[in-house]
Formats: structure tokens, C-alpha cells, sequence
């Protein structure tokens, strides 16, 4: 720890601290554009300067300069730093005013207007003229993708961007060519970036040079009511921020969660929104003379009352999809055990995940945030690029604090940091259990060794076996201890922890979701569609979700549901913390919250769920689980559940691990839905192709 005093107040800041960040911490505001507390320090904005007493008779920058690079007086006094003195605010309204000078000052259109870092600083810190009048450069627009809209004329140079990109994304596609006035940000080629993650830039600018493609000049931000949600789009459970204008979504944001996704959100979390309004459900239909047709709510549940009444409990099963909540899968699942059914499934993959087997076995339990703390990483059966890009940077982030080996078994390919390629299939995870692998050795000398099990590897026919085994290689490596539990399942579905948790899997005879499709009289989807339908021979599906995709399409009678920033849900991540997603609008038409149609409809099938409102089926459900009601809190598992599973071990037949994400912008109904993503995918498939050949 420093000592120093800031404007007089002494304050005590670790050693490693800039100037900056100590100023901060004293209640000090020093404004800066291309700092950045997630990325490396370039200095070259000049904003932040402030004055060191006893240094150089110039202002410094506080950004580039350390608490331990300054000196304190002869005497033994403290160093000391002013951040409001006459030296310092002259300084800062001279770089304001070189930052002006080019900038085209079109604020009325532009789309960062009301949340410009320049804005706000030129009023705060600049003045109210200035001294050039010479004609202001002009740069030309670059094409960087369908997502990223670029004016390089307002670009100030800060470089975050580019250092975001290098850095956190792990791929060089931006950079600063040219000097003094023929700079500029480029890719150099004009291509599209290719990142996941490239819609953090459009944060990260703190001009409108980088705004939002798809949500240009469609809102200003005082307009937008701003509503605090979890995103579902994949396992993590991301903190966003949802911005409705009347009942339309118009963008979504990242929130600072630093268990989680620090600041960061994946591209498919951020520009989904347009998938929201498009191909919706919005009425009830009913499947007559081979067509879907228009129904009321009462034709439908007639419908559904007449098929369920003839059969019996055994020929009913539910499925639900990824995107679910916690509440209506709790709701669906008390209907379906009142119809006398143990057949309800939520994993549609098939994945060999069963709660009998301990929380343990299906969790993250080393934490996201974790793995800033593992000094060796196998992957296995995923490809965290795809299924979770917001962990993959943490990956990431741990190689370059560390440059820990990183092996990977599976399908490979491009992950945004080195590692070393063991092998395809079973075969190769055999040989690190035996020794043959001389990877195995890395994982023995680590600390905390971290296993990560992708859903590829258990989605098969030995899924079980590979889960056991896993398990006893993170046991047999020290995986597992109790300071550190590195045994971590990643899942690829929003509902999937959560699920599990309930025990929404088949019950003692029950069936599992691929047997559903093909033996049901009576099949409920609670927004499954990612099963291959091509199988399905059951002879009554009832859909209840919000888009008409894959379900809907195969569905006698389609119940229109709400989509995740329509109703206030709770949803457990892959590491097993329990998140709740708020109401940012209301659904379109007829359609309503799942739970409350599963709760009409057991009304009508004479099994009427004791519940009337959301509070009093959260009130059950806390009853029966109280680990839900620990909002943004871990149930951890114990490494006597991963003991347990490794005793299930079993022989692994020869087979191949196949990532389940195929195609990173279509991974749902709502993705498919959106325009920005189906060009996203477009764009990938033909980078994909030239890259082939």
C-alpha cells in the first residue's frame, strides 16, 4: 500500500495504482477519454493531467503515472497531487480545445449525442471558444460490418477500440495508421470484424465515431425507459440493460457485473432486440383440416382438454426449451404431476445431466470469475468462442495475466489464445487418465487446475461416461480440493441449470425428450424447438412460446407466450447463481407470461394449480426450493458429489466430441428471427468459406 494525499486528503491506495485511479478513490473527478480501467494504458488523449508537487513544472498524466513514480518532500512528507489547480485547468482547456479542433461538432445528429464523453467534458472541463478557424480534416467512413456504424470524422484517437479488440476480443482487426493528421482507425482492409464480441466498442467510444448500426437515428436516449434484466441468449447470465421506447425494445446494454461479465456482452445479447418484434405469436392457434388457424383461448384449451382427457398420465409429457424461466418450468411441472405423468425433460440436447447425481455434477463450480485464479484449463467437448464468448475473454484474460497452458479436446479451431490440441474424442481423454498425455503432467503441477466439460461432450450416447470420467481426471489431478473446485460444466441453455435444479427431468418411468417426440399422445412444449422434429410421431403437441419456429411449425395447438424482456423471470446460470429478470414491456396481441397460461390451463383440465399470482407461485416455489429466493447467490456443490460421479466412470467407446453451437448467431428462435443476426450469419458462413479456400 501508497500513502499521498490528493487536493489535501491523505489517503492510502494499493501500490500498483495510477495516479488516476488513487485521485478517484479521494472523491476526485479527472476526466480522460482513452483510459480505460479493463484495458492497457496508452496516454495519448492528455485529459487527465494533474499537478505533482515536487515534479516537473508541467501537469503530468495521471493515467501513465504510478503512485510509486512519485516522490514525497525531504522532510518525510507525503507526496502530494492536485487534480483542481489553476496550472491544471488551464492545461485541460488547452487539450480540450485541441480535441475540438477537427471534431465536426454535429452533436444534433448524432447518435452518441446525451451520452458523449465529449459533451459532457467539453462542458465540464473546456471552454467556451476557440482560437482556430482553420478548415477541420475530413475522414473518410469505414465499413467494419453490419453492426458497428462508424463517423471517423468525430474519432478523437483515445485507441480503445483497438485495444479492446486486441486485448479482450484476442483478434488484431482495428488499428491506428498514419501520423499526425492522417490518422486514423482502420481495418486496415475495410473488412467486416469478425469478433463476437465487437459491439463493445460502440460502448467503449466515448464519441459517436463507433455507434450502433442497427439502432441509428431510431431513438434518442431521454426518450428510452431503461430497465435493469439477466440475458438468456446463452448459459452466463450476463447483467443488461434493456431501453423500451412505448412496448418496443430499441437496444440492450450491458450493466457492470464483475462476477459475471465485468462490463462485457457478446454481439447476439446486444443486437437481438430486432428478433424480438418479428415472426411473433400473438394469438392462439389450432391445427384444423391439416392448417393452423386462428382460435380463441377457449377453443384452444378445449382442444387441449379434449386430447388430454383421452389418454392417460403415461402417454403426457412436457418439454422445455432454453430460454424457459424458472417459474413456468415449476408451473409445468406441477401440471404435468397432476395429470399423473413423470415424463418432463428440459434437456433437449439430450446431455447426460441427472440433479440424482449431486449440484456438482452439472455446475461451474470453480465460478466464471474463477478462472482468473486457474493456472492450467483443459476443455473439453466445447468451444466456449461460440458457447459463452464473454467467458471465453476471461479465458483469455487468465492466459495473458499468466500464460497458463490451455488444452483443448474436441473440435478445435480458432478460440482467441493458444492451446494445445490433444485430440478429438474419448480416445484422447483416455490418455490424459492413463498418462499417455503428457498434458496431464501440466494440470498435476497446477494450483488450481480447471476441467471445463462442454455440452458436446455429454450429448451423446456416452455422455454419462465422459461425465464420470471427467470427474475422476479433475480428481485425479487435484481438481478438486476444499479451497478449489476446478470440475466445471458449460452449459449452452439459459434454462438448463435451472431445470435441473427443479428436477424438471423424466421421474421414476419417465421418458426422456428425444423418446417424447416419438411416443406421447400428449406432447407440451414450453419453447422447445431444438429438437429434430423429423422424428416426431406424437400425436397431439401443444407449443407455448413466442415465435413461430420449430415448435410452432409442428404444433396441433400454439399458445402464444412472452418473450424474456416480456415477463419477470428467474433464470440460474451456468455457475449456478440465482438470477432475476425484470418486465421491460408487455407481449403483443393475446399472448401472455407462460406461467400464467399453464395456470389458466390447468383450470380447465380440472387440476387448478394453487396459485393465482406470480408473488404466490414464487412463494411456493421458495417453499419447495429455498435456494431460489437467494437472489445473485451460490449453492455450491461439494467435492464429494465429483467423487461420487467419478465412480461412474465407465468404459468410453471411440467417438468424437462436436460443439453444439454450429452457428453462433442462430442458436435460438429469437436469433433466427432477427434480421441482424441472419446477416451476421451470412456474413460468418462467407468468412468461413474464404478462409477454406
Amino acid at each position: 500500500m501508497a500513502k499521498l494525499k490528493v487536493d489535501g486528503k491523505e489517503i492510502e491506495v494499493p501500490d500498483h495504482f495510477t495516479l488516476l485511479q488513487a485521485c478517484e478513490e479521494a472523491g476526485a473527478e479527472v476526466p480522460r477519454f482513452c483510459f480505460h480501467e479493463r484495458l492497457s494504458v496508452a496516454g495519448n488523449c492528455r485529459m487527465c493531467l494533474v499537478e505533482v508537487k515536487g515534479g516537473p513544472p508541467k501537469p503530468a498524466a495521471s493515467c501513465a503515472m504510478g503512485v510509486r513514480d512519485i516522490r514525497g518532500g525531504p522532510n518525510g512528507e507525503l507526496p502530494e497531487v492536485f487534480t483542481n489547480t489553476p496550472m491544471v485547468k488551464k492545461a485541460r482547456e488547452g487539450v480540450m480545445e485541441f480535441l475540438l479542433i477537427n471534431h465536426p461538432l454535429d452533436c444534433p445528429i448524432c447518435d452518441q449525442g446525451g451520452e458523449c464523453d465529449l459533451q459532457d467534458q467539453a462542458m465540464a472541463f473546456g471552454i467556451d471558444s476557440s482560437r482556430y478557424t482553420e478548415n477541420k480534416r475530413a475522414v473518410e467512413d469505414k465499413y467494419i460490418g453490419p453492426l458497428v456504424n462508424t463517423v471517423m470524422n468525430r474519432c478523437i484517437h483515445c485507441t480503445r477500440c483497438v485495444r479492446f479488440t486486441t486485448e479482450v476480443a484476442g483478434i488484431a482487426e482495428l488499428g491506428l495508421i498514419g501520423r499526425g493528421e492522417d490518422a486514423e482507425i482502420t481495418t486496415y482492409l475495410e473488412q467486416a470484424m469478425t469478433s463476437e464480441l465487437q459491439g463493445n466498442v460502440v460502448d467503449l467510444c466515448p464519441v459517436g465515431a463507433l455507434t450502433s448500426k442497427p439502432f441509428a437515428f431510431t431513438a434518442r436516449p431521454w426518450e428510452l425507459t431503461k430497465t435493469e434484466s439477466i440475458d438468456v441468449m446463452d448459459a452466463l447470465g450476463s447483467a443488461i440493460r434493456v431501453d423500451t421506447r412505448g412496448r418496443e425494445v430499441m437496444r440492450i446494454m450491458p450493466r457492470v457485473n464483475e462476477q459475471v461479465n465485468e462490463e462485457w456482452i457478446s454481439d447476439k445479447s446486444r443486437f437481438i432486440w430486432d428478433g424480438l418484434k418479428t415472426q411473433r405469436l400473438d394469438r392462439p392457434y389450432v391445427r384444423r383440416d391439416g392448417r393452423l388457424q386462428a382460435a380463441t383461448w377457449g377453443d384452444a384449451f378445449a382442444a387441449i382438454k379434449s386430447a388430454v382427457s383421452a389418454t392417460t398420465g403415461a402417454k403426457i409429457g412436457a418439454i422445455a426449451g432454453d430460454l424457459a424461466s424458472v417459474e413456468e418450468m415449476y408451473a409445468l411441472k406441477a401440471l404435468i404431476a397432476s395429470l399423473g405423468s413423470a415424463n418432463t425433460d428440459c434437456r433437449q440436447d439430450g446431455a447426460a445431466l441427472d440433479p440424482s447425481l449431486g449440484r456438482a455434477s452439472y455446475l461451474f463450480n470453480s465460478t466464471i470469475e474463477g478462472i482468473e485464479s486457474a493456472d492450467a484449463i483443459l476443455i473439453v467437448g466445447a468451444n466456449p468462442r461460440y458457447e459463452a464468448a464473454v467467458l471465453n475473454a476471461r479465458i483469455r484474460k487468465a492466459w495473458r495475466r499468466s500464460g497458463l497452458p490451455i488444452g483443448v479436446i474436441g473440435e478445435g479451431g480458432e478460440m482467441r489464445y493458444p492451446y494445445e490440441y490433444l485430440g478429438a474424442g474419448t480416445e484422447s481423454l483416455a490418455d490424459l487418465l492413463s498418462g499417455k498425455n503428457g498434458f496431464v503432467e501440466k494440470l498435476k503441477a497446477a494450483k488450481n487446475p480447471l476441467i471445463i466439460v462442454g455440452q458436446g461432450a455429454l450429448a451423446g450416447a456416452e455422455g454419462l461416461a465422459v461425465l464420470g470420467n471427467a470427474a475422476k481426471l479433475a480428481n485425479a489431478v487435484g481438481a478438486v480440493s476444499e479451497e478449489w473446485n476446478g470440475f466445471a460444466v458449460l452449459h449452452t441453455a439459459a434454462s438448463r441449470v435451472g431445470g435441473l435444479d427443479l428436477g424438471f427431468v423424466p421421474g421414476e418411468g419417465g421418458v426422456a425428450a428425444a423418446d417424447m417426440l416419438a411416443s406421447m399422445d400428449v406432447l407440451f412444449l414450453l419453447g422447445a424447438d431444438e429438437l429434430d422434429f423429423t422424428r416426431k410421431s406424437a400425436k397431439f403437441t401443444v407449443y407455448i412460446g413466442s415465435h413461430g419456429d420449430n415448435g410452432a411449425h409442428n404444433a396441433d395447438v400454439i399458445l402464444p407466450g412472452a418473450t424474456y424482456t416480456e415477463k419477470s423471470g428467474t433464470w440460474v446460470n451456468t455457475e449456478g447463481r440465482v438470477q432475476m429478470g425484470n418486465r421491460a414491456g408487455f407481449a403483443p396481441g393475446d399472448a401472455r407470461e407462460d406461467w400464467a397460461i399453464i395456470r389458466a390451463l390447468s383450470d380447465v383440465l380440472g387440476k387448478k394449480l394453487p396459485y393465482d399470482s406470480l408473488g404466490a407461485l414464487r412463494a411456493r416455489l421458495y417453499a419447495d426450493y429455498p435456494h431460489f429466493a437467494a437472489l445473485d447467490e451460490i449453492a455450491p456443490g461439494t467435492g464429494a458429489e465429483i467423487a461420487a460421479l467419478a465412480k461412474k466412470a465407465g468404459k468410453m467407446t471411440k467417438s468424437a466430441f462436436a460443439s453444439p453451437v454450429k452457428d453462433f448467431y442462430l442458436t435460438n428462435p429469437i436469433a433466427r428471427a432477427s434480421a441482424v443476426m441472419a446477416e451476421c450469419s451470412a456474413l460468418a458462413r462467407n468468412n468461413f468459406k474464404a478462409a477454406a479456400e
